[in-house]
């Protein structure tokens, strides 16, 4: 299964393309994608869904799994994070693929077993099960690969059902 993993984002949305293959996990693409501060936001959202839609095409994932993001502080960040979020989720169903959405905890529990786990354990862990040379940078794009992993730990227990 070849899962697109996806950590929104206004200023830098970080994706990762994680296959699994025989019971071992590959990262096949991973990076991310920057809109420049200075552009209005009608035409950073473009450039993201452009951007969403291009990577859709390279690489078509099987499904996708995308962060799930709450904000109790900054109400401003909270909007151009789910406006993101929402062109991400509007290329994905547009090319028909299935979405899965993870909270925070959710990937912090599949990766480590604690959902409290601290950023730099999951980063940690990332890189050792994708058998990476080191932790991808930014963090946005260690987070993409993260919710990828998580996907599909969950669609494995899901199969043993």
């Amino acid at each position: 299964m070849r899962v697109l993993g996806i950590d929104p984002g206004i200023a830098i949305t970080g994706y990762g393309l994680v296959e699994e293959r025989e019971g071992s996990l590959e990262a096949l693409a991973y990076g991310d994608i920057r809109t420049p501060a200075g552009d209005p936001l009608p035409q950073r959202l473009r450039q993201l869904y452009e951007a969403i839609c291009s990577l859709i095409e390279a690489h078509r994932p099987d499904v996708a799994a995308i962060e799930r993001v709450f904000f109790g502080r900054n109400v401003t960040t909270a909007f151009a994070v789910g406006q993101a979020r929402g062109v991400a989720l509007l290329a994905l169903a547009q090319a028909e693929i299935p979405i899965y959405e993870y909270t925070p905890a959710d990937v912090k529990q599949a990766l480590v077993g604690y959902g409290s786990a601290p950023k730099a354990q999951i980063q940690a862990m990332v890189r050792m099960l994708l058998h990476l040379p080191e932790i991808p940078r930014p963090d946005d794009v260690a987070d993409a690969l993260a919710v990828a992993i998580c996907h599909l730990n969950h669609a494995r227990l899901a199969a043993l059902r």
